[in-house]
């Protein structure tokens, strides 16, 4: 199936532009962040926030590294973007969801809580899209993807269900 995502499509540029403010939006958190819990301690568990959200050294910092990682591979662009922003949504999905049962406990490591974890759920939710239709191909790959996609030509990558024989004494196709 993902080698049936959509290839060059029409809105990939704005989804690039999308997940790169996503970029700038973890960036200037985790400045934010990294500016007001200065001199407290790296897992710290306090009330500091930045912009709206609980936060830590930790998660502050944290937060800057994948800002910038995720700006770094919108700037590269190519298919490099969709890697790191399908393997990003991966990892805020995952984030919020096994940070959720932990926040205000003494596990929250990273100062987590609720409205973190629901901002966690949407930058995942921006990062995959932004990776489902960021693919980038040749025009030839593009055309063969799109005929298959409307029904006009066969598979362009073959996978090994297609090369199976037809079953004999079989009647119905749907059998």
């Amino acid at each position: 199936m993902a080698t049936h995502l959509p290839m060059n499509h029409r809105l990939r540029p704005f989804y690039r532009v999308l997940s790169g403010a996503t970029g700038v939006y973890l960036l200037g958190f985790g400045l934010t962040g990294v500016a007001r819990s200065w001199g407290d301690p790296f897992f710290d568990q306090g009330d500091t926030k930045a912009w709206g959200l609980r936060t830590n050294m930790a998660f502050s910092l944290l937060s800057v590294l994948v800002g910038l990682i995720i700006l770094a591979g919108m700037l590269i662009g190519r298919n490099v973007d969709r890697n790191i922003n399908l393997v990003g949504a991966a990892v805020f999905m995952l984030a919020g969801l096994f940070m959720l049962p932990l926040s205000r406990s003494s596990l929250d490591f990273l100062n987590y809580d609720v409205s973190a974890s629901v901002v966690s759920f949407i930058i995942g939710s921006i990062l995959l899209t932004a990776g489902l239709y960021g693919r980038v191909g040749p025009p030839a790959a593009q055309a063969a993807e799109d005929g298959f996609r409307l029904g006009k030509d066969g598979d362009p990558v073959l996978h090994q269900w297609t090369k199976l024989p037809p079953k004999k004494g079989k009647t119905s196709k749907f059998a």
